[in-house]
């Protein structure tokens, strides 16, 4: 729902808001395509609706076009299409991320290790070597490990005197959960419910079963949390050189 960026947050969900004119959703998945992953599916739940209609009329909204409204007929002009297959789910407005994920289940292919992230966050992770170290360690379930960026200037001290100051330098160092996992379906067993929340037990389970591994990314990694966030991820996308814009 993005309470914390409300000032968007209550005309659409917090993955349609826009970078660069483009849905924060949109970018997180060229991420995904430029590591040729292609085939979606988008956990709807607080106007979800939004989304729907973003993806159903992509070409109306990414095409120059031509209405003739006599004939009720649109033609698109430089047609931009994606190789996307997506598949969007209703999984409840209140649903907690646990339950959503336990939702889509029977969309997954059984036999095979899937993607998941969050709907706000951007990085310019390799996707495909996150995937080869999960295939590789044989455990149920990845998580990428990201140092969060600061928020404040830092300063570094001598007595009284100020020997360097840092403008924003990375947190204190320490890993967080930055999203970016991939899963073994049999994961999903220790979802319980709708109001199970994933980074709780399921997370806290799996890691005390040794069955969490930790891929650790020491690169571009930003979430969208608040108006503060939107303005800097704006800025960077302007710039032309956005760290997330992996693709070409």
């Amino acid at each position: 729902m993005g309470t914390r960026i409300s000032e968007e947050s209550h005309l659409r969900p917090k993955p349609s808001i826009e970078i660069g004119g483009k849905p924060l959703l949109w970018h997180i998945m060229k991420i995904y395509a430029h590591h040729g992953i292609t085939d979606f599916i988008i956990c709807l739940g607080y106007k979800g609706y939004v989304i729907k209609e973003y993806f159903s009329n992509y070409f109306l909204h990414n095409s120059d076009v031509t209405i003739d409204v006599g004939r009720n007929e649109v033609h698109y002009h430089q047609t931009t299409a994606e190789p996307w297959r997506i598949t969007m789910v209703d999984t409840g407005e209140e649903t907690q991320t646990g339950g959503r994920i336990k939702r889509v289940a029977r969309y997954l292919d059984p036999e095979a290790s899937f993607c998941l992230t969050y709907g706000d966050g951007l990085s310019d992770v390799d996707v495909r070597a996150l995937i080869a170290f999960h295939e590789a360690h044989g455990k149920l379930a990845t998580l990428t490990a990201v140092v969060p960026p600061g928020r404040f200037g830092a300063l570094a001290l001598e007595s009284d005197k100020v020997e360097h100051f840092s403008e924003k330098p990375p947190g204190d160092n320490a890993y967080v959960n930055g999203g970016f996992f991939v899963l073994r379906p049999a994961a999903i067993d220790a979802i319980a419910d709708d109001m199970t929340v994933w980074e709780r037990e399921p997370l806290e389970r799996l890691a005390a079963q040794g069955q969490l591994m930790a891929f650790r990314h020491a690169g571009f990694w930003q979430p969208m949390d608040t108006l503060r966030d939107k303005i800097h991820l704006e800025e960077l996308w302007s710039s032309g050189k956005a760290p997330w814009q992996v693709w070409t």
